[in-house]
């Protein structure tokens, strides 16, 4: 294990929260009356001291010159950073938040950074800005990683980069055809911001207020779900914004690498990328089948207003985003089941959204066809292709592996969960483990899109904290760290 390198890159992670909490300062002096300011300067001043501090030890730390950088290099690195900067992110919400208690701030914290979007906090309209703006921030950082920012302005690491990458971000790397790891991811940064802007200016011509559009474009193109109203985006009452949403929150769920290629006149890709195809359509059947049965059930009584409620809640809750304009705990069974099963589904690789992905779920689904085909014709030989490429057996396995990892994950989890949560019934229990491991943020029972975390045990909520960066980092990374022989130096 190189641990020098380890440190250094940590210590950068630090340095992007100490500029993030600069920020939120600056939004505390040019927003906030003379009663909150004192003690948001206080929150932030000693936030961003600890973050420079602990960025001061760990380049000290990592003064020795060593550039051998290995898979398990990659791995310790995202696992540390995700848990070092929730720990560190969550310092504000201990001070302005004291309710909120040490664990409902790790909880919130991880919210934001792993863009799950659940939250322990209540009444947000009385939050001061600084923190509301910290929190939508945190999400639009952790929507392409801290780790991705810092990797595409390195070069000292060489390969090292592009092992960074594909741990945090869960790209193909077969993807990348430049051979220069850090251009590519710059160049990500570039479509991410871009993204962002146009979202912005979307939300502020809709209707919202300039410090509203900002914060909800950092949870938009992220998507994560943090809103500065309690009632998240049903709250300002306007279609168009929830229009935009609808726009944004599908783009943001596409592949990052797609969004690239298109910008830069690639249709060719668009015509044969499978992901694409399916994820728009299981997102068109979804939309439909709500909106149907919205209708239906005379939920709404006018169909445009029942279809932009199953539209946007479909859309909201495949890409992991979970902003919310209904309370769809009060709907009948079938459209909860529906946003259940996207729930898990999620959006497409490379993409902000959490889930399964849409590529594995493609692969899984056409190596059950395969099997059954098998059990009546055991000498059929068939390849399975996704985007034109054909999958290789390793590929298969290593998607194969992964699903039954989560199956066993998820399991443990709910066993965990019913320990600390006794009083509640299965389904809040059920609900908190997959909002949480999916990084959705809204579920279902008590924890719906009009409630919170709040309530829940405090072990509770440090275990969900885990659980969310779990999710977020797709597993590896932090059941590697806990394998002793990733720690040996150099082997």
């Amino acid at each position: 294990m190189n641990f020098s390198l380890v440190s250094k890159l940590l210590g950068l992670v630090m340095l992007v929260l100490a500029a993030a909490f600069a920020l939120c300062l600056g939004v505390a002096i040019g927003m906030e009356d003379p009663d909150q300011y004192p003690v948001s300067r206080r929150a932030f001043i000693g936030a961003g001291g600890t973050a420079l501090f602990a960025a001061a030890m760990l380049f000290w730390v990592g003064r020795e010159k060593n550039r051998k950088f290995f898979h398990k290099e990659a791995l310790c690195t995202i696992g540390l950073s995700w848990l070092l900067a929730s720990l560190v992110g969550s310092i504000p919400y201990l001070i302005l938040t004291p309710e909120a208690g040490l664990s409902g701030a790790i909880f919130e914290s991880t919210s934001g950074l792993t863009t799950t979007g659940a939250s322990v906090l209540s009444d947000l309209e009385r939050l001061p800005p600084s923190l509301l703006f910290w929190r939508s921030l945190s999400q639009w950082i952790g929507g392409m990683g801290v780790v991705v920012f810092f990797v595409a302005i390195l070069g000292f690491i060489g390969v090292g980069a592009k092992m960074l990458y594909a741990n945090e971000a869960s790209g193909s790397m077969s993807e990348f055809e430049e051979s220069r790891i850090q251009t590519t991811v710059a160049r990500l940064v570039y479509v991410y911001l871009g993204l962002s802007t146009a979202c912005c200016l979307s939300y502020w011509l809709a209707g919202m207020s300039l410090f509203d559009a900002i914060n909800h474009t950092f949870t938009t193109v992220s998507t994560a779900g943090f809103s500065t109203r309690s009632e998240s985006i049903g709250a300002f009452e306007n279609p168009a914004i929830e229009w935009v949403a609808i726009v944004f929150m599908s783009l943001a769920g596409l592949n990052f690498l797609l969004i690239l290629r298109l910008c830069m006149g690639r249709l060719n890709f668009l015509k044969r990328n499978t992901e694409f195809a399916a994820y728009f359509i299981l997102l068109l059947l979804a939309a439909t089948l709500i909106s149907s049965t919205l209708t239906w059930d005379e939920t709404f009584e006018d169909l445009s207003e029942a279809v932009r409620a199953g539209t946007f809640q479909a859309v909201s809750i495949m890409t992991t985003t979970g902003f919310s304009t209904e309370d769809f705990t009060e709907w009948t069974a079938l459209p909860q089941i529906t946003l259940l099963l996207l729930m898990v589904i999620g959006g497409c690789t490379g993409s902000t959204s959490g889930g399964i992905k849409v590529t594995r779920l493609l692969i899984a689904a056409r190596l059950s066809v395969l099997s059954i085909e098998r059990s009546f014709r055991t000498r059929v030989v068939r390849q399975i292709r996704i985007n034109g490429n054909i999958i290789s057996d390793r590929a298969v396995a290593d998607v194969t592996n992964y699903l039954i990892l989560i199956g066993g994950v998820i399991s443990i989890s709910i066993v965990i969960v019913a320990l600390f949560e006794t009083t509640h019934k299965i389904d809040t229990n059920l609900s908190v483990v997959y909002a949480c491991f999916f990084n959705v943020g809204p579920g279902i029972a008590e924890v719906g899109p009009m409630e919170n975390f709040g309530f829940l045990h405090p072990h509770t909520k440090l275990f969900l904290s885990l659980l969310m960066i779990m999710g977020r980092l797709e597993l590896y990374a932090i059941l590697a760290l806990l394998s002793p022989s990733l720690w040996k130096r150099f082997s």
